[in-house]
């Protein structure tokens, strides 16, 4: 009688691994961690922590400087508000500030919202940009999660923008720029012309930070099919795009 082959048993899936773990490993380890993403997708946990972090950061800035303030210093610093008369700028900052809880609400509710929908377009363009233009094959949840968790250091940033709000002077605070990671928060706004200014706040280093994770991230996403090198060179290109249309806006204004 012949032998009868016993085939081997296949190798089992390792299992996911948690959010804390997940957490840590985006910057312990971020291969690994999205290898795991990759293996079992999950976008919720990622998402709630960051829309939790900007929404600490914001009331803590609404409740230490206070929403007339912000509102003074953000539509000083407006290009669209630049060659207003004194006393129609004056008028639009106590009309825009009259109804402070009013504008919390708003505020706080469209924080999840905004940031959801710019980390969906992050994921489209991810999918674009591995799928359509280097040939890989990756699902759009697979993206969304990776784009969700490449999101995580923002924390960091937030947590030094809180240091700042609440130990720092607010006479010159930028409420769209209070984390000390780019140049134009050491900038003095007056004093830059626009142009430059806005090329300094795009010198940042979180952002250059999400963008390594988001090519790392998608080519795991892709099963390695797809290289990172490619995909972070095609986010830098769209975010070089990005700032060259800022520029041109606070040129012409």
């Amino acid at each position: 009688m012949g032998e009868t082959t016993v085939a081997p048993p296949m190798p089992e899936e390792p299992p996911a691994g948690s959010f804390l773990s997940r957490f840590f490993g985006v910057f312990i380890s971020p291969g690994e961690t999205f290898e795991d993403i990759a293996r079992r997708p999950g976008f919720i946990a990622p998402l709630v922590t960051v829309v939790v972090a900007a929404w600490v950061l914001f009331d803590t800035m609404y409740w230490k400087v206070g929403m007339e303030t912000m509102t003074r210093l953000t539509l000083e610093r407006s290009p669209f508000t630049s060659h207003m008369p004194p006393e129609q700028l004056e008028k639009a900052i106590h009309d825009s500030a009259a109804h402070l809880t009013r504008q919390l609400v708003i505020t706080d509710v469209s924080i999840p919202i905004a940031l959801t929908i710019i980390l969906l377009i992050e994921a489209g363009l991810g999918m674009m940009i591995v799928n359509a233009i280097l040939g890989g094959q990756a699902k759009f949840k697979t993206l969304f999660s990776v784009v969700t968790y490449a999101q995580l250091p923002t924390i960091l940033g937030n947590v030094l923008g809180m240091v700042v709000i609440l130990f720092g002077g607010t006479d010159n605070l930028d409420p769209q720029n209070p984390i000390p990671l780019n140049l134009a928060f050491f900038l003095n706004y007056k004093e830059v012309p626009k142009p430059l200014f806005s090329l300094a706040g795009s010198a940042d280093i979180l952002v250059v930070w999400m963008v390594i994770l988001l090519g790392l991230g998608m080519s795991k996403a892709a099963g390695g099919k797809v290289k990172a090198l490619p995909i972070t060179l095609c986010f830098v290109g769209l975010w070089a795009i990005w700032i060259i249309g800022k520029l041109a806006l606070s040129a012409i204004f």
